[in-house]
This record gives C-alpha cells, structure tokens and sequence, in this order.
C-alpha cells in the first residue's frame, strides 16, 4: 500500500464502534434486560446477602453490556485494549451464568439441558430478527423458566464472545495494533516505506 501526502486523521485512525450492530452485544442487552427483571420479581431484597446477589446480578450483566461497547469504541486506537474489554464482558457474563446456576441449585430447581425441548424454543428465537427483552417475556412467569432462559441466553452469548475474541487475536497477529500502524504509516509518510 503505497501512500502520499500527508496521513489524515481517518487513515490512522481506522473505523471502529459500531457495537450495536454486534449480535454479542445484542444478546448482553437482552440479558441486561432480563437480569434487571428477574431481580425485581425473583429475588428478595429481605435480607443483605439476598440485596447483595440481586446487585451483583444486575451489575453482572451489566458489565458485559458496557465492556463490549467500550472495548468496540477503544478498538480504533487500542486493539489491546479492546480484546481485554471483551475478555471482561466474557467473564462478567460467566459470573452471571453461575449465580442463575446457584439460584436454581439453591431453590432445588431444574437446570435445563441444552436438549431441553424449552431450551430449543429459546435457542431458536435468536435467529428472529428484531429480537430483543420482549421476545422472552413469556418464559419470565416462574423463576425455573426465567432463571434457565437467562442461562440459554449466556451461554449463547458467552459463544458469541468466545469467537469474538478469536477473531480479534487472529485480526491483531496479522495486521497488528494501533501502535506499530501508527508508526508504519509515520514511516510511510515519511517516504521511509513503501
């Protein structure tokens, strides 16, 4: 690539953002939205260690909604940045899958396998375009049904993530980060490259 001139803002810099196009950040809000609700009917806020859960919960899911968008947002100047960001929003996400785990476990409820025919129907609704929190409100009715729906959701995120990050490692081993680009095009501008 052989440039003239003058590097400009734009080619240094290059695109980056568009996380709400990503389906792993589609699936975070949805289950940011779910956690936020099966909180408020499920989990009882009588007790510290119950506030606590609730909390942690919420801020779980949270987590991995924010980090995926700020780690797309830093990925024009920082691909390191950007892969730790998701590494977080994968295990925030991991966090909250234990607790759903812990909430049916302790309340001696079914955990769902992925066969479960439910676990299907949820499984299934991914691929519906427009989806979002609304497009799981008939399985927020009983904690079983909400807490294993959570969990399909995760794992089908956690996925999601997982091959997010392989992607971004492949992508940083061949064309490198931000750092060695900035410093190629300088070269180049320079009329040391070619």
């Amino acid at each position: 690539m052989t440039y003239t001139g003058l590097m400009t803002y734009q080619t240094v810099i290059p695109p980056h953002g568009g996380y709400r196009r990503l389906r792993s950040y589609q699936a975070s809000e949805i289950i940011y939205d779910l956690t936020v609700k099966f909180c408020d009917s499920y989990m009882s806020y009588s007790t510290n260690k119950s506030y606590r859960t609730y909390d942690q919960m919420v801020q779980a899911a949270r987590s991995g909604k924010q980090n995926i968008a700020e780690g797309s947002m830093a990925s024009g100047t920082s691909k390191k940045t950007e892969l730790k960001l998701i590494g977080v929003a994968r295990a925030s996400l991991e966090e909250l899958l234990l607790d759903y785990e812990d909430f049916l476990r302790q309340k001696n409820l079914p955990l769902w396998d992925k066969n479960h025919p439910k676990s299907l129907e949820i499984r299934n609704r991914s691929y519906q375009s427009n989806r979002s929190y609304a497009t799981y409100m008939t399985y927020l009715t009983n904690p079983e049904s909400a807490a294993n729906c959570a969990i399909c959701l995760i794992n089908q995120a956690n996925y999601l993530l997982d091959r997010q990050l392989q992607a971004l490692e492949k992508e940083f081993l061949e064309k490198g980060g931000f750092t060695e680009n900035l410093y190629r095009a300088r070269q180049i501008s320079k009329g040391n490259l070619s």
